[in-house]
């Protein structure tokens, strides 16, 4: 495949990762209330789906679980795009690393804004490590090192790497006081480490540190598929090698969860790997219906939130859209029960839309 992939230029942006990347982000901005606001008006079989939409506590695996780690999934489809054009343009290895370090510093500033309590100007309150952001810049930046200085065989190697390594460490180092092999959300030598860190600033369940190489493995494999979209191999056999690897990787995870648990938290290697595998036959999927059978315009509206998407996240997060969607829809809510939650969070999913709507038409890209 490493020749394949080395041969080939991409020559044009492809619909099917931009649909995919606003797919995950409408789950975040809204599409989750939409429908458990449906689910809850119909009932039935439809209200015994709405756990999926809450976060497993510690162990296991629910939908609302798989949508950051698809979207470090989709940073890493990216990182090979950008290099090679980057490369293609006879930027320097200097301005390559350059680029990437502005890209995390400007993530690792918005985690602190929008989760880590930087706007609450209290010292007491600052939880610089505690973002979403603060993860995907730290996977983003190991996967772009990896990228630019191993060739494509070794990237694939760097993967089991990070995960066995890291399931050693988890497993085997003792944690003081308690001892090796403790996963318990206290007990575990990740979060120790991100204890004797933070100091002070620790907060929360969510391992850090140690979890970067589980934060790598998850771009590491959007990288991989990437690779494989830019190989010279055929549509129809890229969508079945994306298929083939993300049930391979699912099947991997499922069997090591039975002594190494699917914890999110912690970001276990059996986690990287269902969740990936996850992320390959979504990719896969969509690459089918919209590169290969050419179905686009279902997906516009995907487009559209997934060409903004770092936009989207942060002034939904600042902001309650669901005010502004009232405003309009106020008056209805209680004439219209039990649908006001559904229709509460689709219209403040509809104002986010028609603004990314209105950037999008005016050409208006914000990219880090």
């Amino acid at each position: 495949m490493e020749n394949q992939v080395l041969n080939h230029k991409p020559t044009k942006r492809m619909m099917s990762v931009d649909a995919l990347r606003g797919f995950d982000m409408f789950w975040i901005i809204g599409g989750s209330a939409i429908f458990t606001g449906l689910a809850n008006a119909v009932g039935g079989p439809l209200e015994a789906i709405t756990p999926q939409f809450q976060h497993v506590p510690w162990e296991g695996l629910h939908f609302e679980d798989l949508i950051w780690p698809l979207f470090m999934f989709i940073v890493g489809v990216s990182i090979p795009l950008s290099v090679e054009k980057r490369r293609a343009m006879n930027t320097t290895k200097r301005h390559l690393y350059l680029h990437a370090i502005r890209r995390v510093l400007i993530l690792f500033f918005l985690g602190m804004v929008l989760q880590g309590g930087l706007l609450k100007w209290d010292l007491s309150q600052l939880h610089p490590f505690y973002s979403v952001l603060h993860g995907i810049a730290a996977g983003y930046l190991i996967a772009v090192v990896v990228v630019i200085e191993l060739r494509p065989n070794m990237q694939l190697a760097i993967i089991p790497f990070f995960l066995l390594l890291y399931w050693a460490v988890l497993e085997l180092v003792p944690v003081p006081g308690i001892g090796e092999g403790v996963l318990t959300p206290d007990g575990n030598v990740a979060i120790w480490i991100d204890r004797m860190v933070q100091g002070k600033f620790h907060f929360g369940e969510n391992t850090w540190f140690l979890s970067y190489m589980g934060f790598a493995s998850s771009v590491l494999l959007g990288v991989l598929a990437s690779r494989l979209l830019m190989s010279s191999y055929t549509e129809k056999t890229k969508v079945l090698m994306l298929s083939g690897s993300g049930i391979a990787c699912i099947a991997i995870g499922l069997i090591w969860s039975i002594v190494f648990p699917i914890i999110k938290l912690l970001w276990t290697s059996s986690f990287v790997l269902v969740s990936g595998g996850f992320s390959f036959l979504m990719l896969a999927l969509f690459y089918w219906i919209i590169e290969v059978k050419g179905y686009r315009r279902w997906a516009f509206f995907f487009t559209v939130i997934g060409m903004n998407s770092i936009v989207v996240y942060v002034v939904t997060s600042l902001f309650s859209f669901k005010q502004i969607g009232n405003i309009f829809v106020g008056s209805l809510l209680s004439r219209t029960k039990p649908w006001d939650e559904f229709v509460s969070a689709t219209a403040a999913v509809t104002v986010v839309w028609l603004i990314l709507y209105w950037m999008y038409r005016s050409k208006t890209f914000v990219k880090l």
